[in-house]
């Protein structure tokens, strides 16, 4: 019974480590304001369901790469030694990266020209445009290296790190998730309330973003600084 309980403790820990990252992913509105654009195209219910198979495609290519590689260096059943100093590095990089976005905030009103773009995606496009925008993101990039490190470094095991995964990139992927599944049952009926979120997504979203990062970075600071208790 304790050997369970302590598998518990552990799985229970890391789907707690990944919420907060996944959340960052979810949460940006480089993940959100191209799916409602997505859904302002001539073929909205394709080219969004085609753009949300690509973004989860995306997300989870980068998450088993790194969980892998984190596997290569270490054991998938047995945590590293080096594990806690990984989360102090990720803890910092993430306060860092809020304290600029806050001090930045007035510089990020607006979409960049080639988001707008994606008004003009057709449903083949669409696919390869979504896993694109997953692998070239830098913040996305960063915390999918995070949130495989995390898996990969926890010592769950390999079954459960795959289910970790998943549950990651479920998350991750919500935000996109839930507009295009509503998209399609609902139609043109959600096309005016997706608009105004874009838009205030454009307007708040460095403010909201800051803050995130700085508290996720500060919980991972945390662990990592415990694990070396």
């Amino acid at each position: 019974m304790e050997v369970v309980r302590t598998v518990n403790d552990i799985w229970g820990s890391v789907l707690t480590e990944l919420a907060p990252l996944a959340l960052v992913i979810a949460l940006s509105p480089l993940s959100i304001i191209p799916a409602v654009l997505a859904l302002h195209t001539e073929r909205p219910r394709p080219t969004g369901l085609t753009f949300l198979a690509g973004w989860l495609l995306g997300l989870a290519a980068l998450v088993s790469i790194f969980v892998v590689a984190s596997g290569l260096v270490g054991s998938l059943d047995k945590p590293p030694g080096w594990a806690s100093w990984v989360r102090i590095a990720v803890g910092a990089a993430l306060i860092v990266f809020g304290a600029y976005k806050w001090l930045t905030r007035t510089k990020s009103e607006h979409s960049p020209a080639w988001m707008r773009k994606l008004s003009g995606l057709t449903p083949r496009r669409a696919v390869i445009t979504a896993a694109a925008l997953a692998v070239v993101n830098p913040k996305v990039l960063f915390i999918c290296i995070a949130a495989g490190l995390a898996i990969g470094t926890a010592g769950i095991g390999v079954a459960p790190a795959w289910l970790a995964m998943v549950y990651f990139v479920a998350i991750a992927g919500s935000t996109v998730i839930l507009p295009v599944l509503a998209y399609v049952v609902s139609g043109e009926r959600l096309a005016a309330p997706l608009t105004r979120l874009k838009e205030w997504m454009e307007h708040q979203h460095a403010t909201l973003m800051a803050a995130i990062l700085v508290v996720i970075g500060v919980m991972v600071l945390y662990k990592g600084i415990h694990g070396l208790a």
